[in-house]
Parts: structure tokens; sequence; C-alpha cells
């Protein structure tokens, strides 16, 4: 029987270094950023390599779902960005799913975003879709689903991991803890345009605070109203 994990994040979190940990098992297929391009051929959002990003990808949600499920390995990880999912991709599919939930504090990814894309907004960084897709797991399982802060686990990754495995209902393995550097055929072709630092990378690198310039007042904004979502969510945090 094979195991279907949806980890639903944002941007500008360790979700690529978790797909990395994931697939690093040798029971585990991963797919990154399935949404991608329906997201964008829908939104009309102009994004780094956006043309290569819809030629790579379907651009018709129900056949992202379909390909999902063609996916077949022991364990399935799928990296899914929630502000990807836009109001009108249905979301029945992801009950076949155990659904995580990997956080980061809305100021780290604004100050994070910015310096690859000039502007911002609330719905760019996902938090308040990622609260409704949590809420919604939440009364359908009648508790919250697993979740994760990514500050949390780069801090002690075989702890944390080892919570979220058994969380997730599946073995933790070591092997998680590194892999090699280097592109995966599993990277999103956006990857030249956001992986550089975790192709660089073996493993969960020690944390440190981000030395960000402080937030212009209009992203402050966007904080403060990102705030409440992300910390109904890391009220449940594996810690």
């Amino acid at each position: 029987m094979t195991v279907r994990i949806a980890m639903w994040s944002g941007p500008r979190n360790i979700s690529t270094a978790m797909m990395r940990s994931f697939e690093n098992r040798p029971d585990c297929a991963v797919v990154d950023e399935p949404f991608y391009a329906a997201y964008l051929a829908s939104t009309g959002l102009d994004h780094p390599m956006r043309e290569e990003v819809l030629a790579s990808q379907p651009t018709e949600w129900r056949d992202v779902v379909a390909g999902l499920e063609r996916l077949d390995a022991p364990v399935v990880y799928e990296k899914q960005m929630a502000h990807h999912m836009l109001d009108g991709f249905g979301l029945d599919w992801t009950a076949a799913r155990v659904n995580a939930f990997l956080i980061r504090e809305p100021a780290e990814v604004l100050a994070s975003y910015v310096q690859k894309r000039g502007e911002v907004t609330l719905d760019d960084i996902g938090v308040v879709r990622q609260r409704e897709i949590f809420e919604g797991e939440a009364d359908r399982l009648g508790r919250a689903p697993p979740v994760v802060r990514g500050q949390d686990v780069l801090a002690d990754p075989p702890r944390i991991l080892a919570r979220l495995c058994d969380a997730l209902g599946i073995a933790f393995d070591p092997a998680m803890l590194s892999w090699p550097a280097g592109p995966r055929d599993s990277d999103g072709v956006w990857a030249p345009a956001w992986y550089d630092s975790v192709e660089r990378s073996t493993g969960f690198e020690t944390p440190r605070r981000p030395e960000y310039p402080p937030l212009p007042d209009d992203l402050r904004r966007v904080a403060d109203q990102a705030r409440p979502h992300y910390e109904a969510m890391a009220a449940h945090r594996l810690g």
C-alpha cells in the first residue's frame, strides 16, 4: 500500500531540503510543486521561467491530480505549495493523502522572498491558504494534522524528522539526514531560478538567525496580516 504524503508549505521555507530528505529514502518517490503550471496558467502571473514551467507540467488541475495518482512507490512525497491551490481547484483528492504542514515565521518569509521578486503580497506567501487547508484537514480528521516549523527541523533534524515520520505513519530512516549535493531529475524546471542554495547542500544546515534588512512598511503590514494564520498552525507544531 502506498503512503501518499502532501507536505503543504509556502515559499522561502526549507521545502526543497525536506523534499531532498524524503527522496534520499530508498522507498520514496517525490514530486516537486505539481500545481505550479496550473497556478501560473490560471493567474497569468509573471514568475521567473514562466514559459518553461507552463511547458513542463499539466495546466489543468484535474490532470495534475490524475498524474499524482499514477506515482507508484511505497512512499510518495508531494512538495505542495499552498498558494498554488486556487479557489477553483478541487481539494477532494487530499483525503487520500497524509497531509502535513511546513511553516515559517512570516517576516522571515517576506524578507527572503523579496530578494527573489521585487513585490510580495499576502497571497504570494500562501499562509492564509495554508491555514484554510490545515483547518479543513483538522475538521476531517477530528484533530490537528502534523505541523513542523522549518527552524525546528534545522535545530534537531533526527528528533523532529522522527516525530514527523511517526505522525505520518512511516518509519524514520536515518538516510533522511543527508543527501548528495547537486540537482535532481525530480526538481522542477524552475530549479535554476530558485534552488542554488539547496543544490550546494548535503544536509540540513545548522540554524542561524538570518541577517535581513528591516522590512519596509508595506511588507511589515503583510507580515502582521499573516501572523495570526501562522500562529494558529504553530500552536500545533511538533517540537
